[in-house]
């Protein structure tokens, strides 16, 4: 506790980083409050009520729970998250995208404003959706097509506010904006889905006080599980050659590249979703199309629902993983500047040698990945109420961690900075971008 209250002190000390997180929390709030702020011409109290499934769940936990309730902030900022994933695939396979990817501070300027261009139009298309397909007639008190052409313009100003501030989070706060925004959502949800475990379990019926403290120490365990999963790392050491520059002794020192276990991040678990509810959408448009299987991969607590979205989930994850780590990139980098791995030829060899190392991590990385996706559904299953059950893994687990440990080695930078102690006694808090190696960030979204 002594220790606890000793680095709060420090953080406080220092004046930027207080201005930093009082900037954050600031803005945060600005953007909670604008979750709570009903279109205009929206009735409320017409709304209908009752928790998202699937995608569209997915979509309201992002957005904080605006999403249903027909905030101005609705759509939140999963436009620019799909903007950013096109951009990004963009630079993989469209050479005049590789070019700007090269061309260092302007290159970025470049493919940033490239990204906010395509999250307006990918907006406005999405938030006319959003008004034809969420919002009830009778909760619209502006008849259309005046109605659907307000709520659209203010949807997408509301999106691209939302991205203002995650931009602003990043540039005067702590941490990375556009994360802590949807981290920022997915905490709004907790304390109802923990009043709700809790009245659950309270019930004549619900077993009592056991049932809770055994879901809190499964939860603990999880997320212990899941950071593991976050940090893990297999570390190839990269040894570069001696050079002399004027009377300066230059390289001649072993560094790393750390794989991640990891490297997909959570785009695997949002791709599988994705395509896991297609069955639904098939069910309500061709309800001739149903049959046992259709209609059990419209539960996501059925076995058959999780075996495949479990495949999909590995699948992705050696298919986003392959996308996004370029071993042949990293062995010509390498080559360039002296570099070689200890007992491999430089070029092809290495080459082959960190593809198959990464073959081999990724396995049980998706694997690993697939069990936390599916956990949600075993805590279901275990009788945890559905709100709750969300939080025992999937994305929502994983991006609150990682979200958690990136702030915190943001803020144990800043100490460390000033000679203050870190964050804890034996160690240090390390986030999921790990060290790079000549400028190579193994970071996934």
């Amino acid at each position: 506790m002594k220790k606890l209250i000793t680095t709060l002190t420090n953080i406080w000390k220092i004046e930027d980083l207080r201005k930093r997180i009082i900037n954050t929390l600031l803005f945060l709030l600005i953007y909670r409050i604008g979750c709570h702020v009903v279109l205009p011409g929206v009735n409320p109290d017409a709304l209908a009520t009752g928790q998202k499934e699937g995608l569209l769940g997915l979509l309201d936990m992002f957005a904080g729970g605006s999403f249903s309730r027909s905030a101005i902030f609705a759509l939140g900022v999963m436009p620019y998250i799909s903007a950013s994933i096109v951009v990004q695939l963009l630079g993989i396979a469209v050479p005049a995208f590789q070019k700007m990817q090269k061309e260092g501070e302007s290159g970025r300027k470049k493919m940033t404003q490239i990204t906010r261009y395509l999250t307006l139009a990918i907006t406005l298309v999405q938030a006319i959706a959003y008004v034809k397909t969420q919002i009830e007639p009778g909760a619209k008190t502006i008849a259309d097509p005046m109605f659907t052409i307000l709520a659209a313009i203010v949807l997408t100003a509301g999106t691209l506010f939302v991205m203002w501030l995650g931009e602003k989070i990043t540039d005067k706060g702590i941490g990375n904006g556009i994360s802590l925004i949807i981290m920022a959502g997915i905490i709004a949800q907790l304390p109802g889905g923990a009043v709700a475990e809790w009245a659950s379990r309270m019930s004549p019926s619900g077993g009592g006080i056991i049932p809770i403290l055994i879901e809190a120490i499964a939860l603990f365990f999880i997320v212990i599980f899941t950071i593991l999963i976050v940090q893990g790392v297999r570390k190839i050491p990269v040894q570069y050659a001696k050079k002399i520059v004027g009377n300066k002794q230059v390289g001649g020192v072993r560094q790393y590249i750390p794989l991640k276990v990891n490297a997909a991040g959570v785009m695997p678990i949002i791709f599988a979703q994705a395509i896991m509810f297609l069955p639904m959408s098939l069910a309500q448009f061709f309800p001739n199309l149903q049959s046992d299987f259709l209609t059990s991969l419209t539960n996501f607590t059925s076995v058959a629902y999780n075996v495949t979205f479990a495949v999909l989930i590995i699948a992705f994850t050696f298919f986003y993983t392959a996308i996004m780590v370029n071993p042949q990139q990293m062995s010509e980098d390498m080559k360039k500047n002296g570099g070689f791995v200890p007992g491999i030829k430089p070029g092809y060899d290495t080459n082959l040698f960190i593809d198959n190392v990464i073959s081999r991590i990724t396995f049980p990385g998706a694997v690993f990945l697939a069990i936390i996706a599916i956990m949600p559904a075993i805590a279901s299953a275990a009788g945890v109420n559905n709100q709750f059950a969300h939080f025992y893994g999937g994305t929502s687990l994983l991006i609150l961690v990682g979200v958690v440990l990136d702030t915190l080695q943001q803020i144990e930078s800043h100490l460390l900075m000033r000679h203050y102690d870190g964050l804890m006694k034996t160690g240090r808090v390390k986030g999921r971008s790990t060290a790079s190696v000549e400028g190579y960030d193994q970071s996934a979204i």
